[in-house]
């Protein structure tokens, strides 16, 4: 009889392991990370007789949990997939939310240049030249809005950064004390709740930032980010850090546990997204933005400087710029400065430079790498990619300097023209042709080129000895120039160029002097509305307006981008969390029949007790007798 009774007990307890189980597994059926447990049950081992055998009822070996490591990495995986393009495309929203939220620049700028047109229909309409003004101060009020709004989405990223670099830090300390606990346990058995924890902090953790966890023979997990570095081994951590940008301490960077800056090497999760779009997508956006800026006021002002005002005088600059910026690396050892100013800006990019010094030359990378071509200009500035850089001090070898040609421009911009009659609406110069010409040349445009030039408003004739010769000659008579002329050819002196359609013949002349009717003549108004079809950028083919249509594009290409990965990743990651709940997650009518299996396991194990007592009672009475 003991055999029947053991083995009843031995089911009945069986059943009961089962039963707590199944209970568990409905009771966390709803519970984010548990993995659902299962009952390992095996036959008793009896020694054999030797007739035959009889089995002595079950044993539980063991409740383990229903888990595949590689479901569960790909859950991993694609959480960090998913948490990066939801939050790229929060970014992405936002700046395309900015763009519109900020005023019509276009808008602006069309009103803008058209207020030339009607300045020149009325050279000497005070009102015109007002108005001109006021819509000058409004392209100058929308480019630093915009300008404002970059930048605080800039500290924006900078906070999140420091935030989710705490975060990550709190989940890896907790990871590692887990580690620890789940060690320390090993020996009474799997520490199931403690294992689907540390699953759990390591999805989060794959939210912030790409990792890889591998398991070990102690039962700890070792922690690696995408790009190699250790975050967790054993019960240590190995926390991240944040620091200022050696060029740029506004500028949050990344270090791991030893003070390395990994910033660029970090991918996945929301950290990754946040400095990915910083760098490929908000910095040029207010690259963009500021060359456009500049690629405004520079055009507008130096065309401005070729006329004259109601005064009489060349006109001065309407819009003022911040200068480029030329940030020295905190770990500089020597006293150099950089200043840098804008030469060319046709030459101008929407790139920042990395300026090196290496003990006896410098050198100009973009910052992604690519050389520059540096020249060393007469008076002994750098030249290159149309800025002029100017070095004071001493610098040593290993120095350098971050060169930011137009990132706060936009926000920088202003208008420095007060007044209307300052506006230089007339041409600087007039050509006059004698009036004994005989060949068909005429004057086709007349450029100022060097406004500075002091001999400017100095007369000048521009004679044709013979129909292919020329002589400039100034009023004093002195020769400024001759030689052969062909139809066309440019004739420049004093800061001006003259270009003549037809063909000059022996003996005709024309006259170069000041411009004697300026307040009525609107030449130069009409050449600065014209500037809002003429490229002044990327090498004379890219106007201002075109500028700006460019970075709306790229940010509106960003977000449709941002939005087609976010419903990619979305998928993906619903299908990996639907083939690893497929093995993990507890299916509520798989364990209801479970409960009732186990329940009549429990009942029936029950009654092989209640036998053996029952035939043990029977044949003690029969003993007795």
């Amino acid at each position: 009889m003991s055999n029947l009774l053991s083995t009843g007990i031995s089911g009945l307890n069986a059943a009961q392991v089962a039963l707590n189980t199944v209970g568990n597994n409905i009771a966390n059926a709803g519970t984010d990370g548990y993995s659902r447990e299962v009952v390992r049950q095996t036959e008793r081992v009896v020694p054999p007789s030797n007739r035959y055998t009889v089995g002595s009822g079950v044993d539980v070996v063991a409740v383990e949990r229903a888990y595949s490591s590689y479901l569960t990495s790909a859950v991993w995986s694609s959480n960090a997939n998913l948490s990066r393009a939801g939050t790229y495309n929060d970014l992405t929203t936002t700046l395309n939310s900015m763009l519109g939220a900020s005023g019509n620049l276009q808008g602006a700028l069309d009103k803008f240049y058209g207020a030339f047109d009607t300045v020149a229909n009325a050279p000497g309409d005070s009102a015109a030249r007002q108005a001109l003004l006021g819509n000058a101060s409004t392209v100058a009020s929308v480019f630093t809005t915009l300008g404002a709004q970059l930048d605080s989405q800039q500290k924006q990223i900078n906070g999140q950064v420091t935030n989710t670099v705490k975060s990550i830090n709190t989940t890896l300390d907790n990871i590692a004390d887990l580690n620890r606990k789940i060690h320390d346990s090993l020996g009474s058995g799997a520490p199931n709740a403690l294992l689907d924890q540390r699953d759990a902090l390591v999805n989060t953790l794959s939210g912030y930032l790409g990792v890889t966890a591998v398991s070990e023979t102690n039962g700890t997990y070792s922690i690696y980010s995408s790009s190699g570095q250790s975050l967790v081994s054993g019960s240590h951590a190995f926390k991240l850090s944040t620091a200022g940008d050696p060029y740029d301490t506004a500028r949050v960077n990344v270090l791991d546990s030893s003070g390395s800056d990994i910033t660029a090497r970090l991918s996945g999760g929301s950290l990754g997204a946040l400095l990915d779009y910083r760098s490929n997508v908000l910095d040029s956006a207010q690259n963009r933005l500021g060359q456009a800026a500049t690629g405004l006021a520079t055009s507008v002002n130096a065309q401005q400087g070729k006329g004259l005002d109601l005064n009489g005088q060349l006109g001065a600059p309407i819009f003022a710029l911040p200068a480029p910026q030329a940030l020295a690396a905190g770990t500089n050892a020597g006293s150099a400065t950089v200043s840098a100013q804008v030469s060319d800006v046709a030459a101008l990019t929407s790139a920042d430079y990395t300026l090196r010094y290496d003990g006896s030359a410098w050198s100009m990378t973009t910052t992604g790498g690519q050389p520059v071509a540096l020249t060393i200009n007469p008076d002994g500035t750098l030249g290159g990619a149309g800025l002029t850089l100017a070095v004071a001090g001493t610098a040593q070898a290993g120095d350098s300097f971050r060169i930011q040609p137009t990132r706060n421009a936009a926000s920088g911009l202003t208008v420095s023209l007060a007044d209307p009659s300052g506006i230089a609406a007339a041409a600087a110069l007039q050509a006059k042709a004698a009036s004994a010409n005989t060949g068909s040349g005429a004057v086709s445009s007349l450029q100022v080129t060097d406004a500075s030039n002091p001999a400017l408003f100095n007369g000048v004739t521009v004679s044709f000895p013979t129909a292919g010769s020329y002589t400039l000659t100034d009023a004093g008579g002195t020769v400024l120039g001759s030689g052969a002329y062909a139809p066309g050819q440019a004739l420049a002196a004093n800061g001006w160029s003259l270009s003549l359609s037809g063909a000059p013949a022996a003996g005709d002349s024309f006259a170069m002097s000041a411009n004697s009717n300026g307040l009525n003549d609107n030449a130069n108004a009409l050449a600065l509305g014209r500037l809002a079809d003429t490229g002044v950028l990327a090498g004379g083919s890219r106007s201002v307006i075109d500028n700006y249509t460019l970075l709306t594009t790229e940010i509106g290409n960003a977000g449709a981008q941002a939005a087609g990965n976010l419903t990619t990743q979305t998928s993906l990651h619903n299908q990996a969390m639907s083939a690893q709940q497929a093995v993990s997650g507890v299916n509520l009518d798989e364990e209801a029949a479970s409960l009732v299996k186990y329940q009549q396991a429990y009942q029936a194990s029950a009654q092989v007790i209640a036998t053996a007592q029952s035939i043990f009672s029977s044949l003690l009475a029969a003993v007795q007798r």
